[in-house]
This record gives structure tokens, sequence and C-alpha cells, in this order.
């Protein structure tokens, strides 16, 4: 099958507008961690995963769950571009009333598959939807974005401990990896590397890619669902606030929102309008 890789490549951009808007809107959020994964969910959402905008919860559907769940801006661009909500929702983000929150709410907006929020429980969470579609023998897949940050949380572990002794080739894991965190660098608050030698030592089948390279997403994806009998992490390097030249691999974007000023900066270097 032929892959348009500049149509991905715009609609990625389009995601990246929309994350410094939302966030310019709501005057808060976390742009640094969403900017990083944009690329990552545009090869999820338009091109891997068997998904259904007009029936989100579609029988024998793919899932995707943001372990990171602070990262909601990009989540949630991604899921109105996909065509699950209007675009126009993506401005009331983080206002009183509106169903987009700082956290994913399975239960409010169409697409998302758990809340989370409090780091390592989604991912734990996709374990658990793994082994479930095992159970009922589902041929559906199921996709978990970890921050590298979120790998100092211990239940990380447990959950990947079980995801290979229960042989989870239906689970795949990806690790944004920008090398930041709110506090600074990984390697000076906790540090989590080597991150691939640690998911190998678990069982998982690891693949290392650049986290901004469509290609590699989607060859590395296709690589996980031809992998059997162990799940797969993909240790996806990638800049905190890609495509965005003052907040790149800058930690201080981890939790803040754009001025006006910053916010045209912004959406006009990614070629949008303001």
């Amino acid at each position: 099958m032929s892959i348009d890789f500049e149509k991905l490549k715009k609609i990625a951009c389009d995601v990246r507008i929309d994350i410094i808007k939302e966030t310019y809107h709501a005057g808060s959020g976390h742009p640094g961690g969403s900017l990083s994964a944009a690329d990552i969910l545009t090869v999820l959402y338009f091109h891997e995963m068997n998904i259904d905008p007009n029936d989100p919860k579609m029988e024998g559907r793919d899932k995707f769950v943001l372990s990171k769940g602070h990262a909601t801006p990009v989540l949630y661009a991604t899921l109105a571009h996909r065509g699950f909500f209007s675009n126009e929702e993506l401005i009331t983000f983080r206002k009183l009333g509106s169903m987009l929150q700082g956290h994913p709410d399975m239960k409010k907006v169409p697409g998302v598959e758990m809340s989370t929020g409090s780091l390592g429980q989604g991912f734990s969470s996709s374990v658990g939807m793994a082994m479930a579609n095992k159970l009922n023998q589902s041929p559906a897949r199921i996709y978990a974005l970890l921050g590298d940050g979120e790998l100092q949380e211990g239940i990380i572990w447990e959950a990947a401990m079980a995801s290979a002794h229960y042989k989870l080739d239906n689970l795949t894991a990806i690790i944004d990896w920008n090398g930041l965190q709110i506090d600074g660098k990984n390697d000076e608050v906790m540090t989590v590397t080597p991150i691939d030698e640690k998911f190998k030592s678990f069982g998982f089948h690891v693949i290392n890619i650049d986290g901004h390279n469509m290609k590699e997403i989607v060859n590395a994806l296709m690589e996980a669902r031809e992998t059997k009998g162990k799940p797969t992490a993909i240790i996806a390097k990638t800049s905190k606030g890609k495509g965005v030249c003052f907040m790149e691999d800058n930690a201080g974007w981890h939790g803040k929102a754009p001025n006006d000023e910053e916010a045209k900066s912004a959406v006009t270097e990614l070629g949008g309008e303001w």
C-alpha cells in the first residue's frame, strides 16, 4: 500500500498548530511533550490503527492510551483532525464546562479509551486491555504512549513484567524519549537510560527510531505487528517542543502556555495563520 508521507507530515504540522492554539487559549497546559509526540500520533491515527470516528465504540477497534496523560493537547488535536469531534472544540481546552479537560476523560471525549493522568497507570490499563483482547481472541491491537520521565514510576515495570509474562504481542508501548521532564533533564533528575536495554531485560522486542521520521514510525509499527510471542517497545527519540524553535529541547515549556507574541510566532513558524 502506497503511503502519502507528505500528507502525514502536513497533518502533523496542523496538529502542532492546534497544540499551540489550545494551550494559548487555555492559558495553561503542556505544549512541550505534546509537540514531541505529534508525528507518532499522526501515524497511529491516520495510517496504523483500525478505528472509525463515526463509531468510536466500534467492536474490534484498535485502542490508544495516552499514558503520559498531561499531553492532552496532542491527543485532542489529533482526534479532532481525525473527525471524532469538531476542531472548534479545541479552543475550549481546559475551560470550565468543556469536555476537553487537562487530562483525558473517557466518559466525555469521543475516542478517548482511558482516563489517565497519574503517571504509569495508563500503561497498566493498556496491559489489561491487551490481556482482555487475548482472552476474547480479538485481533485488535493496543498502543500506549509513555513519557520517558514516566519510566521513573515503579508501576511501569510491574506492567512491563506482566506484559512479557502473558506474551502480549498485541501490545505496543511507544516511549516519547525527549530527554526532559518538568524538573529538567531525565539524566539529572533520575536517569532512565538505557531505556532499550531495560525493556529488553523485561522480555520486550525493542525497536529504536527517530520519533520525527514518519517512515521509521510506520516501519516500526509494522515490525511490532509482525512480532509474535512478546510485546514490543518502540523507543522514539524526539525533541521536546518539536517544530517551534524557542520551545525545542527546553524543559521550561513542559507545562507553560505561550503568551500572545509567543503563540503568534510559533503558529507562523509552523506555517499557520494567527
